[in-house]
């Protein structure tokens, strides 16, 4: 018992001798801010005055452009100059990282992905062939036929927007307007009337019938709702001499008796025949295409 109590003294008396040389150690030290016209050697802030927070002192600004820049030294930064604003390198880095993360929505919902998509779908279960073309292979050729039709809208982006603001002709807001109007030009001659209707119906606005009363979020949905509409009567089109060849091959098994066979299984060969015999991707594309002029 009293070993313990002797152990338990002593390890006591050793934590109060640790904690007076603590004590002893900080005595006399002071806690002081340093100012910039003091070198970062004698003071107690690390590194030089470039890597610190605030290039200047806080209230030493003595006019209006003074005031306009930013008093802070980190790498992301926003540059005024001559009322344009640039947009500092690794800013424009990171815009661009977004806009590539919103990319594949912005070309379903803005372009002629959509349709194109849709109607080769169609197109692969109206022949019955399952997974050929492949899914890859479909969302090929739908891309590259989207940057055929939007290419001259794409370039009256580039022309109007992209190169007067790279000049510094245009501010962020001036060439966000001039790179919308193309595409808002582009999705209206597509959608059908009835569909902005609704959505302004049923946003509570007033339209005129003039695309500038349009918003873009009336636009957009309008636009998406009209290119299902006509990608799917495509689609029904497509699907009719199809149907009437499977119409023929199960009549003519029935009426041999052949009732256990899969009426598919015969027709499919009869519709890739017809298909070939009518070159039906030369067919589809190019309509295709032109139902967008």
């Amino acid at each position: 018992m009293n070993r313990h109590f002797s152990g338990y003294r002593l390890v006591k008396f050793v934590c109060l001798l640790f904690l007076a040389g603590i004590l002893y150690l900080g005595y006399g030290t002071t806690v002081r801010a340093s100012s910039l016209d003091t070198p970062y050697r004698d003071s107690n802030l690390t590194g030089t005055e470039d890597e610190r927070t605030n290039i200047r002192e806080p209230g030493s600004s003595q006019d209006a452009d003074e005031l306009a820049e930013l008093n802070i030294a980190n790498t992301v930064t926003v540059t005024y100059g001559n009322g344009n604003g640039s947009v500092n390198g690794a800013l424009r880095v990171l815009i661009i990282l977004t806009l590539i993360a919103i990319a594949p929505s912005l070309i379903i919902m803005l372009t002629s992905f959509t349709r194109i998509i849709i109607v080769l779908h169609f197109t692969r279960q109206a022949l019955n062939t399952q997974t050929a073309p492949p899914n890859t292979v479909l969302i090929g050729i739908a891309l590259f036929l989207t940057f055929f039709i939007m290419q001259p809208t794409l370039t009256t982006v580039y022309n109007e927007a992209v190169v007067p603001y790279e000049a510094g002709e245009l501010t962020n807001e001036e060439a966000l307007t001039k790179a919308a109007e193309p595409l808002r030009a582009f999705m209206y001659r597509q959608t059908q009337k009835k569909d902005v209707s609704l959505f302004m119906e049923i946003s509570r606005l007033e339209w005129s019938g003039e695309l500038d009363d349009i918003p873009m979020s009336v636009l957009v949905p309008s636009f998406i709702v009209s290119e299902l509409r006509t990608a799917f009567i495509i689609g029904f089109l497509i699907y009719i001499p199809f149907i009437v060849i499977d119409m023929v091959v199960a009549s003519t098994l029935m009426s041999m008796g052949m009732m256990m066979l899969p009426p598919t299984t015969i027709s499919m060969p009869f519709k890739i025949l017809l298909f070939v015999m009518a070159d039906g991707w030369h067919l589809i594309i190019t309509n295709l295409v032109k139902s967008f002029y």
